[in-house]
């Protein structure tokens, strides 16, 4: 047992105690209980792997403590706790990092060399990709590996400042060989099972990151746009037809006009043809119940592509392919074939090589001439779809890319995710109508290729045909004992390193997983998937996923959908769901918006442990607000955390003796009322509701300090009092208990205060029962209200609470006044009162009180 300060502080706790809980390993998985107790005994946890790139944000920290508030619950329950941590190392946010901390960019032409030095360490003062030093794809994914490394290093050092009782032994990286290995063979086994297939289709793509988009990391942003009216020419020559379009500049890809089945104006004209404005190309009139009536003319062209719903009509119309936007966002060089005229092709030439932008305004400039755009356009503002991540609107070109079957075109798939989402038990429960929202709303398939570099290798290679062309039926897969593997280094089995590239050799599929594809795997590599059979069996399916709302579409759909295609079950039976962090006009903290906090500051101010109570204070599923500014919540904290140290040092100043026993009504009435907060934190936290079991445990937590220890402080004090040993008890069993309900939001306080008077760790003490000591709650409650009143009438008659007072005469409810004559005598001494009457009345009030004159006593 430790020594208790002359004035205990909260400042140094976050460093000492980490250090003595990583040296006793209070949070290592304990494999040998967990195999001793089986899977029952277990509770694990599906952690978030927090995004390598950049800094750690308040949210992370607001959602992680509702997490390990639970573990430490279920660890003190007596589970073993599996833990782990992981980091997500790879994709698109780490790759940029990368390019602007070092001011470097990845050309994959370029060979490797071993001495390079990046001409930045952070500093630099250019983002532009033309300030930026073109280096191999080997070198800039060292670079990635060197500055996520340090990152995780940051970042560990911030969670461990938080308290979070991670088992640092178990940690992974989602760029590891071994990750990658787990990932690769998932990816495999997918390809044998017909999930993961490859296709030529129409792909969401961004222009500024060179790389397909997948449905889940999309987002609207309103953008400016206009409505310009093109009038299109009737074949039979009897007259024109307009339509109206934001995308003027994809004329020469327009492949039809669509308008819906119902519309009186255009039945006429389905079956018809009419001929595009300037290119002069022959399309079809087509009926179709996605045209919108009251849209613009109620009729529409169809290019290919403008946008999703475009996508829809080229395929369920059965329309021919006519791109002219290029992976870097500029119009193709050379014109559809369908531009036969040579007006056709002079007209496309002045749009060609031009980005969207300058190809739209010169399109227009070219209807305008021809007398072909009718009116002025019309500006407007509407919904366009971004990547997530990027700041150009998405283009739609034609790619070969990889997908996994995800439900949207296979019903049987879907209903069973539908299924086992309804298995998992969502915290809070409505949550689950955003997951069933998303698997219904699928328009796709999963497009899990990236065109990026830092990023798990898809590992195949591609059969070449005699003129060295790809043969795409010829997909070469390696053995799962090769794993992991990178096709772009690695020749597959039966070739030679000499047959890259060569005629009736092969070639590398260069393209890497999704970081959700990886990402996705999450339960399979912490839980020993594939490699550690008996820890697999251990920890899965895990007990915990939690996380936030807003990744319920990619993280929490994409890990349950692998679960599914590899062992058809739910991946966890709880899922929980935070909600955001809002600043003070409520909205959403967010890099992109500026308003980002990072935790650093905040909990070297406040402490850690005020820091776990403003997070621990929201339910799940809540935004909370935060204002860095006036942090209300984390004062309070901080003011709850600094009086369990104080009231732990004053109770236990109070000895107990061996014979102890609990004697006196008021006593008991504490333990009671106690019992029951046991009771309903229990049940709140069983329930994922740690902002009740905070709630109930702080109100009589005060209720504690100032009103039982106030009474009973005097008998304390005194050992002649034949209550003495009955108030040391109670105070010494209270302590006990409210620390360990305290401890998982508390978590150095808590096991500072208990260091003082008990061996071991709080976090590995039991979780509190009940006393078992018969008593009356009422009394407590009753005496507590009396004890207002009395010292209402003292500040009334303006003298000091220390004032004695000869008689008192104190009124209540009869019920209430039994209870009060049991804690007669503490009331008494907290009073400073000689004789104390008793008479009936409506509430709790002081009826007489004769104060001693000064001096007497």
């Amino acid at each position: 047992m430790a020594e208790i300060p002359d004035k205990p502080v909260l400042e140094g706790l976050e460093a000492k105690w980490d250090e003595k809980w990583d040296a006793a390993g209070t949070y290592r998985f304990d494999r040998a209980a967990a195999a001793a107790s089986g899977r029952p005994g277990v509770f694990s946890v599906d952690t978030p792997p927090p995004t390598a790139s950049g800094s750690l944000h308040i949210g992370h920290v607001f959602s992680y403590t509702h997490t390990d508030v639970k573990v430490r619950f279920e660890r003190m329950r007596g589970k073993s706790v599996f833990y782990p941590m992981g980091w997500d190392d790879n994709g698109l946010p780490t790759e940029r990092r990368v390019q602007n901390y070092y001011g470097v960019r990845c050309d994959p032409s370029l060979p490797h060399d071993p001495d390079f030095t990046p001409p930045f360490e952070g500093d630099t003062k250019s983002t532009k990709a033309a300030d930026q030093v073109p280096i191999s794809r080997r070198n800039f994914i060292e670079l990635c590996e060197r500055l996520t490394v340090e990152d995780e290093k940051h970042f560990e050092s911030l969670w461990r400042d938080l308290g979070l009782s991670v088992d640092w032994t178990q940690t992974y990286r989602t760029i590891s060989d071994e990750t990658i290995r787990t990932s690769q063979l998932a990816f495999l086994r997918g390809i044998e099972r017909g999930e993961a297939y490859q296709a030529l289709a129409p792909t969401l793509w961004d222009v500024d990151f060179r790389s397909a988009i997948a449905q889940a990391e999309l987002e609207d942003r309103d953008q400016p746009a206009a409505y310009h009216r093109l009038a299109f020419h009737k074949s039979d020559g009897s007259g024109d037809v307009h339509i109206e379009t934001t995308r003027p500049e994809l004329l020469a890809a327009c492949v039809a006009l669509v308008a819906h089945p119902d519309d009186e104006r255009y039945q006429p004209l389905f079956g018809t043809t009419v001929r595009t404005p300037l290119f002069d190309v022959e399309v079809p009139v087509l009926p179709h119940p996605l045209a919108q009536q009251d849209k613009g003319s109620g009729i529409a062209m169809i290019c290919t592509f403008g946008d999703v719903t475009d996508i829809i009509w080229w395929r369920e119309l059965d329309l021919p392919n006519r791109t002219i936007i290029g992976r870097d966002g500029r119009v193709l060089a050379d014109p559809p074939e369908a531009l036969a005229t040579d007006a056709a092709r002079t007209a496309y030439a002045e749009i060609a090589g031009k980005t969207v932008f300058s190809a739209k305004k010169r399109m227009v400039e070219l209807l305008a001439e021809s007398g072909e755009l009718v009116g002025e356009p019309k500006p407007f503002t509407h919904a366009v779809k971004f990547f997530e991540k990027g700041d150009r609107p998405l283009e739609i070109v034609s790619t070969r890319q990889w997908y996994i079957r995800n439900g949207a075109r296979d019903e049987q798939l879907r209903e069973r995710l539908i299924e086992l989402g309804r298995q998992i038990q969502w915290h809070p429960d409505f949550m689950r109508v955003r997951y069933e929202n998303w698997v219904n709303g699928l328009t796709g398939d999963w497009l899990v290729s990236r065109q990026r570099f830092f990023g798990v290798p898809i590992p195949v290679w591609y059969g070449l045909d005699d003129a060295g062309q790809r043969d795409y039926s010829r997909v070469l897969t390696p053995d799962a004992a090769s794993l992991p593997i990178d096709p772009t280094a690695d020749a597959p089995a039966s070739y030679t390193e000499a047959q890259r590239g060569r005629p009736g050799g092969f070639e590398a599929e260069t393209d890497v997983l999704d970081t959700w594809a990886t990402s996705s795997l999450t339960p399979q590599l912490a839980g020993g998937w594939q490699r550690d059979d008996d820890l697999w069996q251990l920890v899965a399916p895990f007990d915990l996923r939690p996380q936030g709302q807003d990744i319920i579409r990619t993280w929490l759909f994409s890990t349950l959908l692998r679960s599914a295609l590899e062992d058809d079950r739910a991946p966890w039976t709880d899922a929980a769901i935070s909600g955001f962090i809002v600043d003070p006009d409520r909205k959403k903290m967010s890099k992109s918006k500026g308003n980002v906090v990072t935790p650093a500051d905040i909990l070297a101010k406040h402490g850690s442990d005020a820091v776990r109570y403003w997070a621990a204070s929201s339910r799940l599923g809540t935004d909370a607000a935060f204002d860095p500014q006036n942090p209300t919540q984390i004062k309070i904290g901080r003011r709850l955390a600094i009086k369990v140290l104080n009231a732990a040092k004053f109770v236990l100043t109070f000895p107990v003796p061996d014979e102890a026993r609990i004697t006196e009504p008021l006593d008991a009435s504490m333990l009671a009322a106690l019992d029951r907060v046991i009771a309903q934190a229990t049940t709140a936290l069983e329930g994922y509701d740690h902002a009740r079991a905070l709630e109930v445990t702080e109100s009589f937590f005060w209720t504690f300090c100032d009103d039982y220890l106030e009474m009973v402080k005097e008998r304390a004090y005194d050992p002649a009092d034949p209550g003495q040993a009955s108030a040391a008890l109670a105070l010494r069993t209270a302590l006990s208990t409210l620390l360990r309900l305290l401890a998982p939001v508390l978590v150095f306080a808590a096991e500072e205060a208990w260091s003082w008077f008990a061996e071991g760790s709080v976090h590995e003490a039991g979780w509190p029962q009940s006393s078992g000591v018969p008593g009356d709650a009422a009394v407590l409650e009753a005496a507590g209200e009396a004890l207002i009143v009395v010292r209402r009438a003292k500040t009334e008659a303006k003298v000091s609470q220390k004032t004695p007072v000869s008689r008192l005469v104190l009124g209540a409810p009869g019920p209430v006044l039994t209870a009060l004559k049991a804690a007669e005598n503490d009331l008494r001494a907290v009073g400073r009162v000689r004789s104390i009457e008793f008479t009936e009345a409506p509430t709790t009030q002081v009826v007489v009180i004769d104060l001693d004159t000064p001096g007497e006593v």
